[in-house]
């Protein structure tokens, strides 16, 4: 972590007890998977709670995306921040980096989880209902919405779109290759790395 990154939280007991509770019921939120609530987890950790920053936020989705692995992967390095703010530097950084991610990634996963077997297995033996497939497709807006949001959120990460304008142009032009194209996401991952090591964003 940067120093211009380094941020210190203060976590309790009643703090990750709350942290716990928090990603419980946004697991049922999250009709597009977890990435479509990610504005509402920045409201929360960063907003609200303070206890990240935006580049921490942004980083961290960023890093977990880029990564291999499930798309969820994201939540465990929110975590694993909150974590290290709030222990610091050495050892006890990295145990409650541990706690945050375990914390974080348990309570994302379980409600989701029972949830979306349940409902599968119910969904599966009533696929003919006419409420079942009005819901199937239901669904669909709600879920480009919830990416929209999440879109803007990380957007406007990029600061001052008339001093920023390289990374905002950099995120339209892989926007609009990712919509027209069959291009794979690997290399555009790797012309922003390009971009970004030369200093052109």
């Amino acid at each position: 972590m940067t120093p211009a990154m380094q941020h210190i939280a203060t976590l309790g007991v009643a703090d990750w007890f709350n942290l716990f509770l928090y990603y419980l019921s946004l697991s049922l939120l999250a009709v597009g998977g977890a990435i479509a609530t990610a504005p509402d987890m920045h409201r929360f950790l960063v907003e609200r709670q303070d206890w990240l920053t935006d580049p921490q936020f942004s980083a961290s989705i960023a890093i977990a995306q880029a990564a291999p692995g499930p798309n969820v992967l994201f939540v465990a390095l929110l975590g694993w921040n909150v974590g290290l703010n709030a222990g610091g530097p050495g050892a006890a950084g990295w145990l409650l980096g541990a706690l945050g991610m375990a914390v974080c990634m348990l309570g994302v996963m379980l409600p989701s989880s029972l949830l979306t077997w349940t409902a599968t297995r119910w969904g599966h033996r009533n696929r003919e209902r006419r409420a079942v497939r009005a819901f199937k497709q239901g669904m669909a807006p709600v879920v480009i919405g919830l990416l929209l949001a999440t879109s803007w959120v990380l957007a406007r990460a990029h600061g001052d779109p008339a001093l920023d304008w390289p990374l905002w142009l950099l995120t339209a032009t892989t926007m609009v290759l990712v919509w027209r194209t069959k291009l794979h996401l690997l290399w555009m991952l790797s012309a922003g790395a390009v971009l970004g090591a030369v200093g052109w964003v």
